[in-house]
């Protein structure tokens, strides 16, 4: 079964995302998904209020930076979530852009490491667990929730970002699932299939990891020209062949995503550009016009 997402870009004002959430609710649309990009909107205020503001939708936000993040303060506020909206938060967490981490002055030698002591805390944490532990990033010293998430039928699952090999076995190893960027093209999402799956391997991990794929997407007026302005963007760190996306109709678009469904996504959220001249309506295209060509949509 594939589910499809869209984004609401943080490049809109925050005021926006009442009236786009209250859309894709409407709609019927699978998931919403926000970024807690710098310096621009929280992904933590962003998803409570999103989730208040609709009755069924999933919200993730894909990704949170943990090296922004003490991981105790990380795990109240995904225990909180899931407690008030049992299902419908997804939160994933990552490296962060590193310039940004720079700036702000949290920047670590080692990103992998501060990931993976993260990812290893947080899943004890809310799976109800006191803990302690002196790493080289994460120290907590018998550090239990109060209000853990409830645990039937599962715990929460927590995702984790990945672009690089390093990352993608790590999320295999320590994370519940993996979010992989906007670009990544189906021969990508293979590759990054049999990294996770050597991590998972590694730590004698069983059962299905699930694959969240982002996906550039333009449609409407000038969609060629405003997808080809977005990449070209990103193209200086993506290699000769560029990242992919597509423009165009609701086919051209279905046919994408069962493209990359096939090489193993299990979520697509669409990607809009940033400068889409109408959000709301290119959640409405997601779930009305996209999703039915995609066979095993939710």
């Amino acid at each position: 079964m594939t589910v499809l997402g869209a984004v609401f870009r943080p490049q809109l004002p925050p005021e926006r995302l009442r009236d786009i959430a209250r859309t894709a609710d409407e709609a019927g649309l699978d998931e919403l998904w926000l970024w807690e990009d710098c310096f621009l909107e929280s992904g933590i205020a962003s998803i409570a209020a999103a989730l208040a503001w609709t009755e069924r939708l999933r919200v993730g936000v894909g990704l949170l930076p943990v090296p922004l993040r003490n991981v105790a303060l990380t795990a109240m506020e995904a225990a909180t979530l899931h407690r008030l909206f049992p299902g419908r938060a997804l939160l994933g967490v990552g490296h962060g852009v590193q310039d940004w981490m720079r700036q702000t002055g949290t920047r670590v030698e080692s990103p992998v490491t501060l990931l993976r002591e993260h990812l290893v805390a947080l899943r004890a944490l809310l799976a109800g667990e006191r803990v302690t532990t002196d790493g080289r990033y994460v120290k907590l010293d018998a550090v239990a929730l109060d209000w853990p998430p409830a645990t039937a039928p599962a715990l929460p699952a927590v995702y984790a970002g990945a672009t690089g090999p390093r990352t993608m076995r790590l999320t295999g190893e320590a994370a519940d699932g993996t979010i992989l960027t906007g670009g990544t093209s189906p021969d990508a999402v293979r590759l990054a299939r049999q990294l996770i799956a050597e991590g998972r391997e590694s730590a004698g991990r069983t059962g299905h990891h699930p694959l969240v794929v982002y996906l550039h997407t333009a449609t409407g007026p000038n969609s060629e020209a405003r997808l080809r302005a977005e990449l070209d963007a990103l193209g200086d760190s993506w290699g000769p062949e560029g990242p992919y996306g597509i423009a165009g109709t609701a086919d051209a678009v279905a046919d994408a995503v069962r493209e990359l469904a096939e090489a193993g996504a299990d979520t697509v959220v669409l990607q809009p550009t940033a400068d889409d001249p109408d959000p709301e309506g290119f959640v409405r295209f997601t779930a009305a016009e996209v999703r039915p060509l995609v066979p095993g949509t939710e």
